[in-house]
């Protein structure tokens, strides 16, 4: 019977150690390359097992799924999408620098569509790949380890021989950690490298005459190279990025911006963000020079067109995108890789010791094993050359024996008992013979060919040249510096074929500074329908349709173009829009929803009040609420830079019923809605700050209200309609603050 045992623990250490497992398997086993090779685990696996499957660059493209699917039976058991994800991103030339495989078919774009489904796409191994990271596998320069279920072996870190954790940069989200760590161009780094393996205390400042900074597949310009030293020498830090623009003149003396280069950070759905960007610009007014954007980008390149109107400030604008749009952006670098197996961030110099000691490493382990194989043929050739010269008694033997074994021991050990020889002195010398298990093998195997003169010559030339080998190898192995030079003489071979132009510039840039266009100070009149509709029209235009605007619409003011207008609500809250903002339209224009410029919700408020900012600050504001509370407050205090305040404080189920800002009024009449009126002089109000809820303006009966507010001047006939009966508000009799009113009776 098994023994069964409950093993006792604390339930906060068992969580840390799974926690930690876990935590270790995400660093090490599948977001963070190797710094030996800048390869992600699954990265690897895809490149092994193309290398097997002999998905050459110079044979057939073979379908992405089947990639796909034998490195998930044999490598990658985690799922089709994280490795069909990591093989496109391999092919796409605007991520990587170096692209490490031939994508065929449809493999997403720079805009951010994606590949199309590996069932359609085809795909093999690009010839750098070939030969830089795959080069040299069956040479044992690395260690092999069992895959997951140990039915196969995979390379532990593939035999690359150029630094492509810089070259290709790397991105990856772990457990606590995260690595993002740009592209940089293969000759400088291929410079930088080989600087390096010439003198070791060379400073960070000193490589970076070689590496002058990030080169990004996308091109565009980093501004801040001063900060670039410190960035290389600690491996933290932000680059910031800015897109290329170039300015077209077209007809009409227009210009035109067009962006032919984006920030590498804006790669994916950051192009059709930057236009949406650009239309809010222009919808918010932060700019009216744009006429029309245009996404004119093609295979051939970046082409994203901007028309500005004729008199526009081209570099002007331009600083506004830089400010307000991912045309500038900034990258932020955490060189992080697995160094020694574990995770750290490094500068350049760290990197480039890594890379050079690994190099080292696998020119070793190679030309060892290829001594090996030298040393192993000198001695069959050796032999070969041996049993030319004594060929006739080698025949002889071999006649003479009964059988393979009876031959090879008197070859080997010279032993003759049971051979027959036509002479004594033929037995005398084979006694003498000693060649080596494998030279008597290869006596054994040769065939009659080769005791044509010309094939001995061959045999003899084929010695020599392995001899050569064998000296040149144990000088590598023997000198530091003669391995040096064979490494360096591979990095310029790569450089040569595989190097390419710089394509992002680096420079120190000043900040991007945008200065506003000055506007030119006007009056303009508002206007304000009962459905909540607002607009701005010109004074004049207001005078010439001046009837008809006041019978049409619930608030009419003059303004400034540069001020504010202040909406006061039934909650009590005040909410402020830039006259900026506003629509500029003609008489007959509807307006635009308060809801679409400011915080107003006219689902759950109602406007009560409408006017200038300016209009306030010069007056006092009447408030008065549903439950009769009323005061007096200082205009000056809604002078405020927020969208939304409280204007007023309420008690619980109170709203306010009127606001108005104090002219010549001298009384005020409340009317409820059971048609009690009080009329009294606004001098019985007094004045509280805004945040205060006032004093009682009426005594109400139960579930009585405010349900309208009238304000008279000095000799005012003005009237309303009561149910039917119109009352003369200035014939009504005053009364006295906080008393109950006169019912009128209809």
């Amino acid at each position: 019977m098994e023994d069964n045992r409950i093993i006792k623990t604390e339930y906060s250490e068992e969580m840390q150690k799974a926690f930690i497992d876990y935590a270790m398997s995400v660093i090490i086993a599948r977001a963070l390359p190797d710094v030996r090779d800048g390869l992600k685990p699954v990265q690897r696996r895809v490149l092994y097992d193309m290398y097997e499957l002999g998905i050459r660059w110079d044979r057939p493209y073979r379908k992405s799924a089947r990639i796909v699917g034998d490195t998930m039976g044999k490598y990658h058991p985690h799922g089709d999408s994280s490795i069909y994800d990591s093989l496109v991103v391999m092919s796409q030339d605007f991520k990587k620098g170096l692209p490490l495989i031939d994508g065929h078919g449809n493999f997403g774009n720079i805009e951010g569509d994606g590949a199309a489904a590996m069932r359609y796409t085809e795909a093999r191994l690009q010839k750098v790949t070939q030969e830089a990271f795959l080069g040299d596998l069956d040479k044992d320069v690395v260690d092999f380890a069992p895959n997951f279920d140990e039915t196969e072996k995979e390379p532990v870190v593939l035999p690359v021989r150029i630094p492509n954790f810089l070259v290709n940069g790397s991105e990856g989200i772990a457990v606590g950690m995260a690595t993002n760590t740009p592209p940089h161009n293969l000759g400088e780094v291929i410079d930088a490298m080989k600087a390096f393996m010439l003198n070791e205390s060379i400073t960070t400042r000193e490589l970076m005459r070689y590496l002058k900074g990030p080169d990004f597949p996308t091109g565009g310009i980093v501004i801040n190279k001063d900060e670039l030293p410190e960035i290389y020498e600690t491996g933290v830090g932000k680059i910031k990025i800015r897109g290329k623009v170039e300015f077209e003149h077209v007809k009409g003396g227009k210009t035109n911006v067009v962006i032919t280069e984006i920030p590498y950070t804006m790669i994916g759905s950051g192009i059709s963000k930057f236009l949406s960007d650009v239309a809010a610009l222009v919808e918010t007014k932060k700019t009216q020079d744009v006429v029309d954007i245009s996404n004119q980008s093609s295979k051939e390149g970046i082409r994203i067109v901007i028309e500005l109107k004729k008199d526009a400030d081209a570099e002007n604008f331009v600083n506004l995108l830089y400010k307000k749009t991912r045309l500038e952006d900034t990258f932020g670098v955490n060189m992080l890789a697995i160094c020694d197996g574990r995770p750290e961030t490094m500068g350049l110099k760290q990197i480039l010791k890594a890379n050079v000691d690994f190099q080292y490493e696998i020119a070793t382990r190679k030309y060892t094993n290829l001594l090996a194989k030298e040393m192993e043929r000198k001695e069959i050739q050796e032999g070969l050359i041996k049993a030319c010269n004594v060929i006739d008694l080698i025949i002889e033997i071999l006649r003479g024996s009964k059988d393979r074994n009876m031959a090879k021991a008197c070859l080997v050990e010279g032993k003759v008992d049971g051979i027959k020889f036509k002479t004594k002195e033929s037995k005398i010398m084979a006694t003498q013979l000693m060649f080596s298990e494998k030279q008597a093998n290869a006596i054994l195997e040769m065939r009659l060919y080769k005791l044509i003169g010309l094939e001995i010559e061959a045999l003899i030339n084929e010695h020599e040249e392995t001899m050569a080998n064998i000296y040149r190898y144990e000088d590598i192995l023997e000198r530091r510096d003669s391995m040096a030079q064979v490494i360096i003489n591979e990095l310029d071979e790569y450089k040569k074929e595989y190097g390419r132009k710089r394509r992002t510039a680096i420079e120190n840039a000043e900040e991007a500074v945008y200065r506003e266009k000055e506007i030119e100070e006007t009056d303009v009149c508002i206007l304000v329908d009962r459905f909540g509709y607002i607009k701005t029209i010109d004074t004049a235009t207001y005078e010439r349709n001046k009837e008809a605007a006041d019978a049409e619409n619930r608030f009419v003011f003059y303004c400034k173009n540069t001020g504010r207008v202040c909406v006061f609500t039934d909650t009590g809250q005040l909410h402020t829009i830039k006259v900026m903002d506003i629509p500029f339209g003609k008489f007959r224009d509807k307006g635009t929803p308060l809801d679409n410029i400011s915080n107003y919700n006219s689902e759950k408020e109602q406007i009560v009040y409408i006017t200038s900012q300016t209009e306030l600050n010069l007056r006092q504001v009447v408030f008065v609420t549903a439950q009769s509370m009323m005061k007096l407050v200082d205009g000056g205090e809604f002078d405020v830079s927020k969208r939304t305040v409280a204007a007023t404080k309420l008690a619980d189920g109170d709203s306010v019923v009127s606001v108005v800002t104090l002219l010549e009024q001298r009384n005020i009449v409340l009317q409820t809605k059971d048609g009690f009126f009080l009329k009294f002089s606004l001098e019985e109000i007094p004045e509280k700050k805004k945040g205060a809820i006032g004093v009682r303006g009426m005594k109400l009966g139960t579930k009585d209200a405010v349900e309208n507010v009238y304000y008279t001047m000095v000799l005012d006939n003005s009237e309303i309609e009561y149910k039917g009966k119109i009352i003369v508000l200035n014939d009504l009799k005053s009364g006295r603050r906080d008393s109950k009113g006169t019912k009128i009776r209809v």
